[in-house]
């Protein structure tokens, strides 16, 4: 089957195309034939993960139809999931992890839903506790994480400020009930944001940029506030915390990767968001934001515009 591969060169990362044997599910695996698979930023971050020398199946997340009979589900029901290998004709998805794609969404708009929403109910509702009312400050917003975080704290009632290098991208997130925006590729949301608040400060930071902004993050937090540290977008791994802020207004900071988390935890996850957001989608009150649509193909294309900093949402590549 075509698939592309993930390889570390002297340039840094690359996609590969290469043909191999279609993979044979295990116990507890589903095959999926693959309709449509998102590009995600962590993937294809030099340094991000372990990476193997003779490369690694691209493509976190994807969907697609069952192309295999599997305990609990049919062959060509309709799933999405996180999956190894999603830029492929198939790919294996844990049991567990599928989710079946509510009737009103295209293959593209439900590919470009699990991770970057999942990450979004873990820091918005498992750990940020966002009440309706409450003010969200997401760094980066313009991001997949960024514009599902946008939607999923509306569709909670919250208050959402945004920060973003582009005019035109927030003007395009307006659209979405972002309530304001600050043009900016690094700091300079703090009066802003105090200033939205009438000097509250925010209830909930969800930081894509890094280290460069975490010092202002915390500075910005209301009392009991929560910062949600979910990327590093300016490769700034180290920053320092304020602990008279974090002492007197009892904040509380946390971080949002599956990296280390086991199949059951991450499963556990699952369940949790189709309980909480999955309505969401049915319903139609929130649409995923797919930025543009790419042939399998045309994947080389797909990459060079994901990298162009043009992007609001997320870039899918269609089977």
């Amino acid at each position: 089957m075509r698939s592309y591969w993930v390889v570390q060169s002297e340039r840094g990362l690359a996609l590969e195309p290469r043909d191999v044997p279609t993979p044979q599910p295990k116990e507890g695996q589903l095959l999926v034939k693959v309709r449509a698979s998102p590009f995600n930023r962590g993937e294809l971050l030099t340094g991000h993960g372990a990476y193997d020398p003779n490369g690694k199946a691209a493509g976190m997340e994807c969907a697609g139809e069952i192309a295999a009979d599997a305990a609990g589900f049919t062959v060509g029901e309709r799933v999405m999931g996180r999956c190894v290998g999603g830029f492929a004709e198939y790919a294996l998805m844990d049991t567990r992890e599928a989710m079946r794609v509510p009737a009103r969404l295209s293959w593209e708009q439900a590919a470009a839903i699990p991770l970057v929403f999942m990450v979004a109910h873990d820091m918005l509702v498992a750990h940020g506790k966002l009440e309706r009312g409450e003010w969200l400050l997401i760094t980066g917003v313009s991001s997949g994480v960024g514009v599902a975080s946008l939607q999923a704290g509306k569709a909670l009632g919250a208050h959402v400020i945004g920060t973003s290098g582009s005019a035109e991208k927030l003007a395009k997130l307006a659209r979405l009930g972002l309530d304001v925006g600050v043009a900016t590729r690094g700091g300079g949301f703090h009066e802003p944001a105090m200033k939205a608040t009438a000097g509250k400060g925010v209830d909930l930071v969800v930081n894509t940029v890094g280290g460069t902004v975490f010092a202002e993050c915390v500075r910005t937090l209301a009392f009991e506030g929560r910062l949600a540290t979910v990327g590093y977008l300016d490769r700034t791994l180290k920053a320092e915390i304020d602990l008279e802020a974090l002492h007197a207004k009892r904040l509380h900071l946390f971080g949002v990767s599956n990296k280390l988390r086991p199949a059951a935890e991450r499963a556990q996850t699952v369940r949790a968001f189709e309980k909480d957001f999955l309505p969401y989608f049915a319903d139609g009150r929130i649409v995923p934001v797919v930025d543009r649509v790419f042939a399998f193909d045309e994947l080389a294309a797909a990459h060079e515009h994901f990298d162009s900093g043009a992007v609001v949402g997320k870039v899918v590549v269609r089977m």
